[in-house]
């Protein structure tokens, strides 16, 4: 069976696919007229969006620069460093 690989395809939601709640584990149905999917509810995305905001969640790479730090590196590379 081939699938695409967005769930909000609905063939894919009108087969009645759950999921979990990132926040708090509880299987959310994925469907249109789930209004806050992937989460079950308002409460779990606004939990969510907080630890983004204060920092709790971040993606992994490099630390970003300071503005001091931005302004050497640019000025190495205009002079071809």
């Amino acid at each position: 069976m081939t699938r695409s690989n967005d769930p909000s395809n609905d063939n894919v939601a009108g087969k009645g696919l759950t999921v979990p709640c990132p926040q708090c584990q509880q299987p959310v149905a994925w469907t249109t007229d789930n209004a806050y999917r992937p989460f079950c509810s308002k409460r779990c995305k606004l939990i969510d969006l907080g630890a983004w905001a204060d920092g709790s969640h971040r993606i992994p790479g490099e630390p970003h620069m300071d503005e001091t730090e931005l302004d050497e590196l640019i000025d190495r590379l205009e002079r071809g460093e």
